[in-house]
């Protein structure tokens, strides 16, 4: 009786007090997982139900041996009955690790499903999707969520089936024995059944309120203790006032961990009592019954028995209600996030790239960056709801082309657009009006290994995975070997800092690539674009944020790294791409200038006014140097 008093009160502690209306719609959904598990549903209930009927006979034959002792029956029927119920207990135990394994591998297998189905599906959205979700709040939904779905399966799903089958058989076989005790057994079943979901509900409460300061605590450190927010807390955080604070936290913790335990004992203690309460009413009425030559003395020891097996399994059906739509809630939210449809997909009958140099053209291009409800939940941007506004036309009539091999360079203002159209070029978006082509064919009918393979992209903020170098390098070579890894490097001019390492190709490279300089780390992305080899390369201000000496270095791997390609250049430095074949000035998302640097200075326009104003703080030899190096390695 206590075990169900515990297990009581951990489904109430875990189940979501919110009542939702049954979904149908999601039990069909659910549906189909089970396919591939119906063997091993089968199976499970099949020994669920063996395991029941194994556990009612256990009680039964116990009255058997009482019976057999005080009726002086033969030591040999004695003993048989005691090594029935010890084979019997084998089997129980047998059936039980059965069971317990194969609801293991049932759920474990949902979780592989849902994980990575959901894992697909993400890595399938936009970038616009990943520019407004909280990434905590996807990755509870991996975690947290798919687990919850899974005990549908693994936990919900078998307590049900088995404790029908127990408390059936266990009914019957009480009202053979004797009805009358069994109706006084079950008068006191509304006084287990109600502590179980008034201290449930008080414990949920608690419990959330636990999660929540948890959750809190656990984004406090997240961020804190980041290698960008461990720097910012240096430099402007008030250690004491951090400590007080997250010790406000932390306490409060501690005061409901307290009262909960404090709740639990008195759960168990009261329910315990419970049960003490009704086996003394079996023995009471029961021994009466049987003075009096009504009921055997054997019959009311089984009787005793079979009592924690009947409230067990009432308890455990009486919460199953509410744990299954919590479980319900769990793969709603799952199938939330796979309902959002991604909004670039391969047409059915995307082609390839042809062989050898590609051109780039934009054809009457207008661009809008999508709505949040086309790309995003409110639940996992932390909104009540989304942000309901259009998206606002940044790109306006967009007309250029680069031919095959030239070097094309975009300057303006900060937020003119510059970046939106090199995001365009890898199709990160989908135009809404207009052709991106690439080597004259519409990016929309390629399909996405295609331009992955042809278009390499580096950016600002040159970011590395905590992982090795070697394999953030494969990344874009996944069967590369050292040596070709080793040349890459070279060629990135960054081959040098990494032999200076103990640990050389094996170093891991730290959160997001800090245990490196902003300058290395763009060597690094360098060497990776060179590993892939693309016929088409997008810099986006890669050295935009870099000392004079750092983007020396970057500026002679770019140099290597834009040799015989066809690239799409975003300039920081108006410098850097003077020799460019072509320079389009962008301002408020339309191409206003466009010819050769000479040209757009004698036109006089807003190109020789970002020249002036640029060249009027910085230094013409540091930048004629940078531009050299740049257009020697390229060949421009």
């Amino acid at each position: 009786m206590e075990t169900a008093a515990w297990t009581s009160m951990y489904h109430a502690m875990i189940t979501n007090e919110e009542r939702r209306p049954f979904s149908w719609q999601t039990v069909r959904r659910i549906g189909a997982f089970v396919p591939a598990q119906r063997g091993s549903l089968t199976a499970f209930l099949v020994v669920s139900i063996a395991g029941a009927f194994v556990a009612v006979a256990t009680p039964v034959l116990a009255g058997w041996v009482v019976d057999a002792i005080i009726e002086g029956d033969s030591q040999r029927r004695v003993v048989g009955l005691a090594l029935l119920i010890a084979l019997i207990a084998l089997a129980e135990g047998a059936l039980g690790l059965l069971g317990w394994w194969l609801s293991s591998r049932i759920g474990e297998r949902l979780i592989l499903d849902l994980r990575t189905t959901v894992f697909d599906h993400v890595q399938s959205m936009p970038i616009a999707f990943f520019t407004r979700t909280r990434t905590g709040a996807l990755v509870s939904r991996l975690n947290n969520d798919v687990i919850g779905a899974q005990r549908a399966f693994s936990d919900v799903l078998s307590r049900v089936v088995t404790n029908v089958v127990m408390l059936v058989l266990t009914l019957v076989v009480m009202l053979g024995i004797s009805w009358q005790l069994t109706l006084a057994a079950l008068t006191l079943l509304p006084v287990f059944l109600v502590p179980a979901r008034f201290i449930g509900r008080r414990l949920a409460g608690l419990q959330r309120e636990s999660a929540q300061l948890d959750a809190d605590m656990a984004t406090r450190m997240t961020e804190r203790f980041s290698a960008p927010g461990a720097m910012l807390a240096k430099l402007f955080s008030r250690p004491a006032e951090e400590s007080r604070e997250f010790a406000v936290r932390a306490s409060r913790v501690r005061d409901i961990g307290v009262k909960s335990s404090l709740v639990q004992a008195s759960f168990v203690i009261a329910l315990t009592t419970v049960s003490a309460l009704a086996l003394a009413l079996v023995y009471g009425l029961g021994g009466s019954l049987a003075l009096t030559g009504t009921l055997q003395a054997g019959s009311v020891v089984s009787m005793a028995l079979l009592l924690t097996r009947l409230y067990a399994p009432l308890t455990e059906l009486a919460s199953a209600r509410v744990e299954i739509m919590s479980a319900l809630v769990s793969f709603e939210r799952v199938f939330e996030v796979l309902d959002l449809a991604p909004l670039i997909t391969d047409s059915p009958d995307a082609t390839t790239l042809p062989d050898g140099p590609l051109s780039v053209e934009f054809r009457d291009v207008r661009f809008a960056y999508p709505s949040a409800e086309a790309v995003s939940l409110a639940s996992l941007e932390d909104v009540a709801v989304l942000d309901e506004r259009a998206g606002i036309e940044i790109l306006h009539d967009l007309d250029f082309r680069i031919e095959a091999g030239q070097l094309v360079a975009l300057v303006g203002s900060s937020g003119a657009g510059k970046s939106t159209i090199a995001a365009l070029v890898p199709r990160l978006y989908d135009v809404d009006a207009g052709t991106v082509l690439l080597g004259g064919l519409d990016v929309r009918g390629l399909r996405a290994d295609a331009i992955q393979a042809a278009v390499g992209m580096v950016t600002q903020d040159g970011h590395l995975f905590h992982e090795s170098v070697r394999a953030n390098l494969r990344l874009a070579a996944p069967e590369a070997d050292d040596e070709e890894l080793w040349e890459a490097l070279r060629r990135a001019h960054v081959a040098d800092v990494i032999a200076a390492l103990p640990d050389g190709l094996d170093t891991v490279v730290g959160e997001r690539g800090y245990r490196f300089s902003g300058g290395e780390r763009q060597r690094l992305t360098i060497a990776r674009l060179l590993l892939a080899r693309p016929r088409i390369v997008v810099l986006d201000e890669a050295t935009a944020h870099l000392d004079s000496e750092s983007e020396s270095a970057v500026q002679a791997a770019l140099g290597e790294a834009l040799s015989g390609r066809t690239a799409l250049v975003i300039a920081h430095r108006l410098s850097t791409v003077r020799e460019a074949d072509q320079i389009l000035v962008v301002e408020d998302g339309r191409i206003v200038e466009r010819g050769t640097h000479e040209e757009l200075l004698l036109l006089g326009g807003r190109y020789e006014v970002l020249h002036r104003t640029q060249f009027s703080t910085t230094s013409p030899t540091a930048d004629a140097d940078t531009t050299e190096q740049l257009h020697q390695g390229s060949g421009v």
